[in-house]
């Protein structure tokens, strides 16, 4: 089969108008990056439109290091209805240059079911991101600048809570001490980067209804605690009209294609196992105003995205899904089995079976969000029919429709099963109405209680010190009615990424507590999770190079 770089560069893209056209976005209210890149104005949103439109959610079992191909399968669905007739609009996350270059190179799909062009969704796309980071660190700027010229009339904070962030992973950046080198140079301060999908700003961006919310959430921003104990917010500074500025193209979404000229929505990037990891708000309203049905993802497994985009996302924009789709490989129910990872690509149909229970727990925790829930395999060349017979037939014992989807080699013709399913399952059992994990009338400690024991399985919650302070620091700043944002290692429903499978009776440690009073939410950091992340030994960037005009290593 060719690579994902051949098939790319193999597709004739179509001009963005004309994907705009193919769901009837007027032509004249593009802002164009090029011939294939488009940005469109939240303005076309249309709420009746939204209310009309089946949105479906993909997500997926606890995901090994090499992923389950979560992206690839929603590209795929979403080119499997367009084939059998459906009008689907995608709605996905912007990739971040961290991981790009880090771990997993590219993140616009896979084989014959990607987002295009990969170069430029890969690495700046409209710069959406480039905007995140300046704003983020115009305020460290502007805040060290106000702390340096007030400091003469008494002005100090004894707390700062606002880092910098980059776009690069870069574990020496994660502690750090500013203002060496004299008085000139500032006041010496200990401070640190994020990373920047998990800049408050990202995940404002990703709420934010319009330019006006978007301003209010920005001047809410709390920066620090001044001496006498008051909260010191971006308005505090009068910038947040600035700050608002330098995000004003990217609050509006981002137009591309698929392999097959399906029109996607690509906007914000917040990753899910240290931020909520959605898209943002208002592309995926852009896609259900367009689209009869509009396809999104939530990042890693349902634990940790889907419970965020639930709690977070659909409670703050009023939407919910028909349908929720969960993404399996037999490569990650063999690992969730006690089988080594150097042997999960052969044949072991008792440690597939081994495996279910992790799977299981995902569907339970749909289903008690209230979601109808379909299972899609992402098929693997090393597959074996028989040991997917036995995951169709398990899904059919519990009563959940099942798929194999074949998107990554054959396109939208490899996911007409999953797509007929899917439309099926909509019109004759859509998704009641949504539950939530918790009540919003809930203390923080108890909406992280609940979502550790009732979504993750923990038996009990322990909160560090640090995280003691924060949560009287919320009760005085009285916002115990945000929202919950876990940040937590992706790889298992507890805090210890290597314990596999269906962990029980763990303890869940909660470590700080991050106050984001721009966005609204409370993140919550489980265990050893760190919010900038490291290099791998060999880093993606080894294999990214240009060769014969054309950037490789990106897929």
């Amino acid at each position: 089969m060719k690579t994902d770089f051949e098939i790319a560069h193999g597709i004739k893209l179509a001009p963005i108008t004309t994907i705009a056209e193919k769901i009837n976005i007027p032509t004249e209210c593009l802002e164009p990056y090029g011939k294939y890149v488009a940005k469109v104005p939240y303005t076309l949103i249309d709420e009746e439109k939204v209310k009309k439109s089946n949105l479906i959610l993909v997500t997926s079992i606890t995901p090994t290091k090499f992923g389950n191909g979560k992206t690839t399968m929603s590209i795929g669905l979403a080119l499997g209805m367009n084939r059998i007739g459906e009008n689907t609009v995608l709605a996905l996350r912007e990739p971040s240059l961290g991981p790009c270059f880090g771990m997993k190179g590219g993140a616009t799909g896979g084989g014959y079911a990607q987002v295009l062009p990969i170069e430029k969704i890969n690495l700046h796309l409209t710069g959406d991101f480039h905007a995140v980071t300046t704003a983020n660190n115009m305020i460290a700027a502007l805040l060290d600048n106000y702390i340096y010229q007030h400091q003469d009339k008494g002005f100090s904070l004894k707390k700062v809570l606002w880092k910098r962030v980059l776009d690069v992973n870069d574990r020496s950046l994660r502690d750090i001490v500013t203002g060496l080198g004299g008085h000139s140079n500032g006041i010496v301060a200990e401070s640190g980067f994020d990373i920047t999908p998990a800049s408050e700003i990202m995940a404002i961006l990703c709420l934010a209804t319009d330019l006006k919310d978007l301003e209010r959430r920005i001047s809410k921003i709390l920066l620090g605690i001044t001496a006498d104990g008051k909260p010191f917010t971006v308005q505090d500074m009068g910038v947040a009209g600035a700050i608002t500025a330098i995000l004003w193209d990217a609050i509006h979404p981002n137009l591309v294609q698929t392999t097959e000229h399906t029109p996607a929505f690509i906007h914000g990037g917040p990753f899910a196992n240290i931020a909520h990891g959605c898209n943002s708000i208002i592309a995926t309203k852009m896609a259900m105003t367009f689209g009869d049905y509009a396809i999104t993802e939530a990042g890693f497994g349902s634990d940790l995205g889907a419970e965020k985009f639930f709690d977070i996302k659909c409670r703050l924009a009023g939407i919910q899904p028909k349908l929720t789709v969960i993404v399996v490989t037999t490569q990650a129910l063999k690992l969730h089995g006690n089988v080594d990872v150097k042997a999960i690509t052969s044949p072991n149909a008792k440690g597939l079976q081994a495996g279910f229970p992790n799977m299981d727990k995902h569907i339970h925790n749909m289903q008690d969000f209230g979601q109808t829930v379909v299972v899609c395999l992402n098929r693997f060349a090393t597959d074996q029919d028989d040991e997917i017979e036995i995951i169709r037939h398990h899904c059919e014992t519990i009563g959940v429709g099942f798929a194999v989807n074949r998107a990554f080699t054959e396109g939208g013709k490899g996911a007409e099963e999953l797509a007929r399913l899917v439309v099926k399952t909509i019109e004759e059992r859509p998704s009641g109405d949504l539950k939530f994990a918790y009540q919003i009338s809930d203390s923080i400690k108890t909406k992280i209680e609940k979502i550790a024991k009732e979504i993750y399985g923990a038996a009990k919650v322990i909160f560090k010190p640090a995280a003691q302070k924060q949560l009287e620091r919320i009760q005085k700043l009285d916002i115990g009615h945000f929202p919950v944002c876990i940040a937590k290692t992706q790889y298992s429903f507890s805090e210890n990424k290597k314990a596999y499978g269906l962990p029980k009776d763990f303890t869940l440690t909660i470590r700080d507590l991050v106050i984001n009073t721009g966005s609204e939410m409370i993140v919550a950091i489980a265990g050893d999770i760190l919010r900038m992340p490291g290099l791998p030994k060999t880093p993606q960037a080894e294999r990214i190079r240009i060769i014969d005009g054309r950037i490789e290593g990106l897929s």
